[in-house]
């Protein structure tokens, strides 16, 4: 890595693909991060968490019946369990088959492609610090060789940890849905870059606080034109969209 990521140097663009295309496309699928850079999208959200035997993968939710077509929950299954499911009929016929992919695949994708990534670790509830470690740790070795790091986001701040502690070198953004008390401290413990942060919580004063102890602030799920505008006139740095056919992600 060439320069260390801070809001300094912020090397990620305004606009983010929310779990790789939003709505377009089967959410955490490659086929999602395809139909994202068809629209001109360069940067891209998922969500990470871990098969039974350490495989880190994509998906939201703790279980699978939403998003797959399996049952359960995902992380006491098998990598070569979970290989095998459809994780696209669900949200259309037309990507009948798509697979789950490892962050490996991923990983591959953004690279041969120029693509930059925000990955959320998605702990399996009691796995947050080794899920934070290991998602780190293969993050670190995936872009080890790239000027621009994935940037690593969570809810859960012993995820956060667990990260810091394997690769300290990757940037880290703390997620909220609240302003829960002692949000600030907290990041500023976890040494992280940017709060990313619920659209309803960014107003003049949060904004405020939060620039002022030296982050960069990001905001999710943006997908109305006016939220947009609110946003980017506060002065908030990164836009998560599932409307990445609606902004044009250089705006």
């Amino acid at each position: 890595m060439s320069q260390p990521v801070s809001p300094v140097h912020w090397p990620y663009p305004r606009w983010i693909a929310h779990r790789g295309a939003g709505r377009l496309a089967p959410e955490n699928t490659l086929a999602a991060f395809r139909t994202g850079a068809a629209h001109g999208y360069r940067m891209f959200e998922c969500d990470v968490k871990l098969s039974s035997d350490g495989v880190p993968f994509l998906l939201h939710d703790s279980t699978l019946e939403r998003t797959t077509s399996g049952q359960g929950t995902a992380g006491a299954q098998s990598w070569q369990a979970l290989s095998q499911l459809d994780a696209g009929s669900w949200h259309s016929r037309a990507f009948a088959g798509e697979p789950l992919p490892t962050l490996e695949a991923v990983a591959r994708f953004c690279r041969y492609n120029g693509y930059l990534l925000n990955i959320e670790i998605k702990p399996t509830p009691g796995t947050e610090r080794q899920t934070g470690e290991m998602v780190a740790a293969a993050a670190a070795r995936l872009w080890q060789d790239l000027a621009v790091p994935p940037l690593l986001t969570s809810f859960q701040p012993e995820a956060l940890q667990g990260a810091l502690d394997a690769a300290p070198a990757l940037p880290r953004g703390l997620l909220l849905d609240t302003l829960w008390t002692g949000w600030l401290e907290t990041a500023l413990t976890l040494g992280c870059v940017a709060v990313v942060g619920n659209q309803a919580l960014w107003d003049r004063s949060s904004v405020t606080q939060a620039k002022s102890a030296g982050f960069q602030c990001l905001s999710y799920t943006v997908n109305d034109e006016g939220a947009a505008q609110r946003l980017i006139e506060l002065g908030v740095d990164g836009l998560i969209t599932d409307r990445v056919d609606l902004f044009a992600p250089a705006a």
